[in-house]
């Protein structure tokens, strides 16, 4: 799906700037070129269908079953969905913006956030071919499950009081819009649909497109930097402060789920312990500053340091799940 983005960053970081691919900064400059890319596109193309699909759809019914008796089954729904969209953390904030402005409750859109970069189709085949089916289906479980009761704990706190002033007056606009019927939505002509959705667009765009820069930027220099074996030389004796360390250590870092998988292979092969790899990456994929740079364009710092906490312990657990119960899978 993304490859068209892989093979524009291969021609302008090899080919025209003639950076050779197995240098770092060869790497980095890819990565970077290749990320940017997509963030944007994703960017225009989600906020301009969500937007299109809010004026030429009666949006109510869903955003009414999903705020009301059913907000259980919501988080199920925004974490499943999570599951099947192959976005890296930073890709998933257009998605997020879209459902804001949409209406989606705040605590349903954060059940997307964070299972989103956590897995993915590709992630799910190569965990598959590393550890086998009952580690893969227990890293779905728990990737699922931290976004269903992240969500849920957002909802009960009342995060939307946090989010940004514009994010809060889109959520705000998006849930008081009134749809009665399909007639009424068929008044508008397309180029009216279209004329909404260009304006959003362009608003939110103009928001957040030098963030993008900043945080991509932040994250690929950062990219593939750690000296090899530095990882499993201080934290590979299963100790319990390892898998505390292996979170923060991959917090400055930044990859995807499926990225981060050749990673995690390594890092196993060479004696660290399951639990402690797995949390190091799910921290790199879900954690990192990268991707903090850009929430913080949409939430209000209380809210950034709720979801921060909020991870770092949920991946330091899960670590020490996986390591006291690897014996056994």
């Amino acid at each position: 799906m993304f490859e068209v983005f892989t093979r524009f960053a291969d021609w302008l970081a090899f080919d025209v700037l003639s950076l050779a691919p197995a240098t770092k900064t060869g790497d980095a400059v890819h990565f970077f070129i290749e990320d940017v890319s997509k963030i944007y596109v994703l960017l225009v193309v989600m906020i301009y269908v969500i937007a299109l699909l809010r004026a030429s759809l009666n949006v109510e019914r869903v955003r009414n079953y999903l705020a009301g008796k059913n907000r259980a089954a919501g988080y199920v729904l925004g974490s499943g969905f999570g599951a099947i969209t192959p976005f890296c953390s930073c890709s998933s904030i257009p998605v997020f913006l879209g459902f804001t402005s949409a209406g989606i409750p705040v605590g349903i859109t954060m059940s997307f956030l964070l299972t989103s970069p956590l897995i993915n189709e590709v992630a799910v085949l190569l965990l598959m071919s590393l550890l086998g089916w009952k580690f893969t289906v227990l890293y779905i479980i728990v990737g699922m499950t931290v976004g269903i009761l992240g969500g849920a704990f957002l909802d009960a706190i009342k995060a939307e009081r946090w989010l940004q002033s514009f994010a809060q007056k889109a959520l705000a606009a998006g849930q008081n819009t009134q749809l009665p019927d399909q007639q009424e939505v068929e008044k508008l002509s397309m180029a009216e649909r279209h004329r909404f959705a260009k304006d959003e667009t362009l608003e939110i765009f103009g928001r957040v497109w030098k963030w993008v820069i900043i945080g991509v930027g932040l994250g690929a220099a950062l990219h593939g930097f750690v000296p090899d074996g530095w990882i499993e030389q201080y934290l590979g004796d299963g100790q319990w402060w390892t898998v505390p360390a292996a979170v923060v250590l991959g917090i400055p870092l930044y990859s995807n789920a499926t990225g981060v998988i050749p990673v995690m292979e390594s890092l196993i092969q060479n004696g660290l312990p399951i639990g402690t790899t797995l949390a190091f990456c799910m921290s790199t994929v879900a954690a990192s500053f990268p991707e903090f740079i850009l929430l913080k364009q949409v939430m209000q710092w209380r809210l950034l340091a709720t979801v921060f906490v909020m991870l770092l312990l949920s991946f330091t657990l899960v670590g020490w799940l996986f390591n006291g119960f690897s014996s056994f899978l």
